[in-house]
């Protein structure tokens, strides 16, 4: 699936990956689909989960190298 957007917050630590991730979500159309690039397992368990609680659906969550995850969001 090709994303509408990109979004790479692996030098960040949580709060800020999710509410980097809010702040790209906030500016995308409602069927948009967002890539978020993330590292770490903080980001990994808790980016998707809110991105949920915020009522947006996770298409995926794909293991990139380097310990990099990649984190597909459709705006709703």
């Amino acid at each position: 699936m090709q994303p509408d957007h990109e979004l790479d917050i692996t030098g960040q630590t949580c709060p800020m990956t999710f509410v980097r991730t809010k702040l790209a979500l906030e500016k995308m159309a409602s069927g948009q689909v967002l890539r978020v690039v993330l590292r770490g397992d903080e980001p990994k368990r808790n980016v998707p989960l809110a991105v949920l609680d915020h009522g947006h659906h996770v298409l995926a969550l794909d293991a990139l190298d380097g310990g990099r995850w990649a984190l597909l969001v459709e705006v709703r």
